[in-house]
């Protein structure tokens, strides 16, 4: 069992972003919150629905939706939807374009998440690159963590919206820089903000070196949670106090840092 600074029971996180690619989801049962969030990563890598609802058993589940995909689409080929089991809720995106076919990809994000929500009243909206759109929609706001998140939602709380807000971050339960970079280091680097201020052609993890090392030092603790448990509920705390609802933490670092015996 995990104790000490690497024990996530200790962070304060809600939930736990799991990516079928990378893992077995059903590792989530073994991790101490009490929803697990189910990524999107190709029709090829979702899990079945016997899996979700074994999940499900003990454990709130969330499955992102795609609603420009294939199978996923409120305004169309919908054939997939009444596949997720009852017992999942579902979490509506505009999909990456990396999972999604050029044809998808053209496809009107607004009225789908409108009609999805309508579908699915208790659904997460992400937020990423749609901001205003998921606002409008409605439903919990799943928003990424970024270096503005706690100003945005205290912005959000002071303008009287009083709609949940989920914050989703990949996490490092760490000190060690090393081990921070390579969890976190590339997916900060992805932020056009840091992905700016970077040397070209520099690494973007441990082996990140001079101003690439600096500037990545200080992206990871903008777009992640890293430190201790203790520094982690930390932030928790505070994302929290300025309006957050829930905070979802992606184990970075693979799901058994996150996991404890049952």
């Amino acid at each position: 069992m995990l104790t000490g600074e690497r024990s996530v029971s200790q962070t304060g996180l809600d939930a736990v972003a799991l990516k079928p690619k990378e893992c077995d989801v059903l590792a989530g049962l073994d991790v101490p919150v009490d929803t697990v969030a189910v990524d999107y990563e190709g029709r090829e890598y979702r899990p079945s629905a016997d899996v979700l609802r074994e999940l499900a058993a003990d454990k709130e589940v969330r499955l992102t939706i795609p609603v420009r995909a294939d199978g996923f689409d409120p305004l169309g080929d919908d054939a997939l939807w009444d596949e997720v089991p009852d017992s999942v809720r579902r979490i509506l995106v505009a999909g990456h374009s990396a999972y999604l076919s050029e044809a998808e990809s053209r496809r009107a994000v607004a009225p789908r998440l409108g009609a999805g929500v309508e579908r699915a009243p208790d659904a997460w909206v992400g937020t990423a690159g749609v901001e205003r759109i998921a606002l409008a929609a409605g439903g919990t706001q799943y928003e990424l963590l970024s270096r503005t998140t706690a100003r945005d939602l205290r912005s959000l709380r002071a303008a009287g919206y009083d709609g949940e807000v989920a914050v989703y971050a990949p996490t490092v339960l760490s000190e060690d820089e090393d081990e921070i970079l390579d969890g976190v280091g590339a997916y900060a680097a992805r932020r056009p903000p840091v992905d700016a201020a970077l040397p070209d052609g520099a690494a973007t993890d441990a082996d990140a070196a001079g101003r690439a090392r600096e500037v990545l030092s200080k992206a990871v603790r903008d777009y992640g949670l890293v430190g201790t448990a203790e520094t982690v509920r930390e932030q928790v705390t505070e994302l929290k106090e300025a309006g957050a609802d829930v905070v979802v933490g992606y184990p970075a670092r693979g799901v058994e840092s996150f996991a404890e015996s049952r």
